[in-house]
């Protein structure tokens, strides 16, 4: 391994610290990928440390990259109203990302998000896992493939898995659903209403089970 990814390895070590602010505050220097030369900063998690759900998604977006917080955007919107509906406080639960910088490509003025690979999930899952070792939720919600795969790894599918309660190593229980972003990109608004009620449907389950 050459010497700078050495280097880059060692500043994606989470401190050992019981502080969670120690540990965001590091986040903050990383350079375990590439992504952080263009990014404008790092986006942590934020919510309640003894939260008994965390949510995680892909990665920041545009507007989470600016306001230097998860899920403020327009998903994040979405996923406000939808927690709503299914009776949860966004303020009660842990919201963060599987990555914690944003990926763009360039289209004229617009900086348009970008899939994370396989090698930018593994460089940032070190701060998920301080995260979920912190916070220590009774339930992690994968929002998305993305999310679901930095948990289960690359064969995970969604679309097979989606609403079941599952275990990992992570967390003593995992429940995989769609990302929010998702319900933006349906062809028409039929399609949004229906898969807005199957989401709202899954967080709902995410209720009963934590608080089993």
């Amino acid at each position: 391994m050459p010497v700078i990814e050495k280097e880059y390895a060692r500043l994606a070590t989470p401190p050992a610290t019981s502080s969670w602010g120690e540990v965001r505050d590091a986040s903050r220097e990383c350079m375990a990928c590439h992504l952080y030369k263009r990014a404008t900063q790092t986006v942590f998690g934020e919510g309640p440390k003894d939260a008994l759900i965390m949510l995680v998604g892909e990665q920041p977006g545009d507007y989470e990259d600016v306001a230097g917080k998860p899920f403020v955007g327009p998903a994040g919107k979405i996923m406000d109203q939808a927690l709503e509906g299914a009776g949860i406080d966004r303020s009660h639960v842990y919201v963060t990302n599987a990555v914690k910088h944003f990926k763009w490509e360039p289209r004229g003025k617009r900086r348009i998000h970008k899939k994370p690979n396989s090698r930018e999930i593994a460089a940032c899952r070190p701060w998920l896992e301080a995260e979920l070792r912190l916070v220590k939720p009774k339930l992690l919600v994968c929002l998305g493939a993305t999310a679901a795969q930095a948990v289960f790894g690359p064969s995970f599918r969604v679309t097979r898995e989606r609403g079941k309660v599952l275990s990992s190593r992570f967390a003593p229980k995992v429940l995989a659903t769609v990302h929010p972003s998702s319900l933006l990109r349906q062809p028409d608004e039929e399609s949004r209403q229906r898969e807005y009620k199957r989401f709202v449907l899954d967080l709902r389950t995410a209720v009963k089970v934590a608080a089993e």
